[in-house]
C-alpha cells in the first residue's frame, strides 16, 4: 500500500490535551506516527511539537491541514505541514571561499542532503565553473554600495522563479540589507566563522590566535538585520593549542564551518528547527 508522508510543526501555549488532541485526529485517518518530539518552555509557556507522519496515499497535505483544524482552534497552534515527496529547493550564495559550498554539494551528491540546488549566486566569477560542473545555474552578482538594493531585488525575483526555500549563505561575505533580512526572515541561513559572541569582524582566526585561545568553532544561524546575532541553530567548536600557527587555526575552522552549515541546512530542510523569538528549539533526533 502506497503512502504519503509529512512533517507537522505545531507552536502555542502549553496546556493539558494538546498531544492527545493531535494524535487523535490523526488515528482517525489511519495516519501512522514515526517521529514525535516535543519541548515546554517554562520562561514563554509555549509548547512545541514536532511529529513525523505516514498516511494513506489519498490524504494530501489540505487534508492533513483539514484533519487538524479543530485541534489548531482549539488551542491557538501555529501549524505548518511539510510535503515530504517535494524535495525542496535551495539557494547556495558563496563568495571566494568556496569549502561550505563545496560540502554542501557533497552531502547533496551523497544524498545525506536532500535537496536541489536551484542556483549558485555570487559576488565574484571564482564559482562559475564549479556551478557549471555540477550542472547548476549560476548568477554572478557583484554589490556595492550604489547597486546593493537593486541586486538584492534580482535575488528577491530569483528565490520566487525557483521556488527555493532556503538560501544559504555559504561564505558569502556582503552584509544583506535590513529590508531584504526581515522579508526572508527564517529563510536564510549564515555560517559565522566564529564559536559567537567572540571574535567578531576581520580575520577572527587571527584574533583568536593572538589571544591564545584554547576553543575554536562556527555557528549557523539565521540572518536577521542584527549582524550575526540571529536566532542559533548549531554549533561546534575543537580544541587548539599554542603549538598551531595561525594558518593551523584558520583550516581547522573551515573544517568545522563546512560540517556546521551543513548540519544546520539539514535540520532546516528536515524542519527540525522551530523559531521561540529570538531562540530556536532544534529537534536533532
Amino acid at each position: 500500500m502506497s503512502e504519503s508522508s509529512y512533517i507537522l510543526r505545531i507552536a502555542c501555549d502549553d496546556r493539558p490535551g494538546i498531544v492527545a488532541a493531535v494524535t487523535s485526529a490523526l488515528a482517525s485517518r489511519n495516519a501512522n506516527i514515526i517521529e514525535s518530539n516535543q519541548f515546554f518552555d517554562r520562561q514563554s509557556n509555549q509548547f512545541f511539537l514536532r511529529i513525523a507522519v505516514s498516511t494513506p496515499a489519498d490524504i494530501d497535505k489540505s487534508q492533513v491541514e483539514l484533519m487538524l483544524s479543530p485541534a489548531v482552534d482549539r488551542f491557538n497552534m501555529k501549524l505548518k505541514v511539510q510535503d515530504l515527496s517535494r524535495r525542496p529547493k535551495i539557494i547556495i550564495m558563496v563568495s571566494k571561499f568556496d569549502h561550505a559550498m563545496l560540502h554542501l554539494l557533497y552531502q547533496i551528491k551523497v544524498g545525506w542532503l536532500d535537496a536541489e540546488v536551484a542556483a549558485i549566486v555570487s559576488n565574484h566569477e571564482t564559482a562559475r565553473k564549479i556551478a557549471e560542473q555540477e550542472g547548476i545555474p549560476f548568477h554572478y552578482m557583484p554589490v556595492n554600495k550604489e547597486n546593493k538594493v537593486e541586486q538584492e531585488a534580482a535575488l528577491s525575483d530569483l528565490i520566487k522563479e525557483t521556488n527555493a526555500e532556503l538560501v544559504v549563505l555559504a561564505r558569502y561575505m556582503q552584509v544583506l540589507t535590513n529590508d531584504f533580512s526581515n522579508k526572508f526572515f527564517g529563510m536564510i541561513i549564515n555560517i559565522h566563522h566564529s564559536f559567537l559572541p567572540s571574535f567578531k569582524g576581520a580575520k577572527p582566526y587571527h584574533q583568536a590566535h593572538e589571544r591564545g585561545v584554547k576553543l575554536i568553532g562556527a555557528t549557523a544561524h539565521y540572518v536577521t538585520p542584527d549582524l550575526d546575532e540571529g536566532p542559533i541553530i548549531e554549533q561546534e567548536t575543537e580544541r587548539v593549542s599554542h603549538a598551531m600557527s595561525a594558518e593551523d587555526f584558520v583550516a581547522t575552522g573551515r573544517d568545522i564551518e563546512a560540517r556546521v552549515l551543513a548540519r544546520g541546512v539539514k535540520y532546516h530542510l528536515e524542519g527540525r528547527v522551530m523559531l521561540n523569538k529570538t531562540r530556536t528549539v532544534v529537534f536533532t533526533s
